[in-house]
């Protein structure tokens, strides 16, 4: 395997990490909806926690793209 077809390759799963943030951004929503179904005084409480936790999760995403853009410029 030649170094541009390992850059590609490279590329390729570091950007996969977006599925996983999707996932994870889906699953953070559902269970904070499913929260305020069941409590909705609870609602101001667990909101925070719910964009935290969504800010984190985003966080990854981005270092999966910074890390994929770095190696588009490497190879």
């Amino acid at each position: 395997m030649d170094s541009a077809a390992a850059a590609l390759l490279g590329m390729g799963l570091a950007a996969s990490g977006f599925a996983g943030a999707g996932i994870g951004i889906g699953y953070i929503f559902g269970k904070m909806i499913e929260a305020v179904a069941r409590q909705p005084e609870a609602e101001a409480r667990v909101g925070k926690y719910m964009w935290i936790g969504f800010a984190l999760v985003e966080a990854i995403a981005l270092y999966g793209l910074v890390i994929a853009f770095i190696i588009m410029g490497k190879g």
